[in-house]
């Protein structure tokens, strides 16, 4: 498996980690029964669980632009030392800006996701060349 595609992997799983971790934020703020219902009236979920929850969304919308990215990247046959450099950034990038979000620093946050676009950028690049 080349680096890209393992950096997607690994995106991927992150992607999950966070899911469950927001869950948790919820769960622990509204409870399962609140949560396992058909969520009308849900109120709004604040503090770090809240932050998680928009990691998570952000993570998603992200995910999507990368993965497409990457496969085509992988189909056109051109992966290559850029566009693994381009997957690890947006992987470490969003990993540090998971962690970073859920602690609550916002600067460092908008960063953090800067670091994961220039990697979408440099495989973006690549194909475009």
């Amino acid at each position: 498996m080349s680096p890209d595609l393992k950096y997607l992997l690994f995106s991927t799983i992150l992607c999950f980690v966070q899911v469950l971790i927001a869950a948790a934020g919820a769960n622990a703020q509204v409870g399962l029964p609140t949560l396992a219902g058909n969520r009308e009236a849900l109120p709004q979920i604040t503090g770090w669980a809240g932050r998680a929850r928009r990691a998570h969304l952000n993570m998603v919308e992200n995910l999507v632009l990368f993965a497409v990215l990457v496969l085509i990247a992988a189909v056109a046959g051109k992966a290559n030392a850029t566009t693994a450099l381009g997957a690890m950034l947006f992987f470490w990038g969003r990993l540090a800006y998971a962690i970073v979000y859920l602690i609550g620093i916002p600067w460092l946050r908008t960063l953090l996701w800067f670091v994961s676009v220039i990697g979408m950028v440099l495989i973006a690049w690549v194909l475009l060349t």
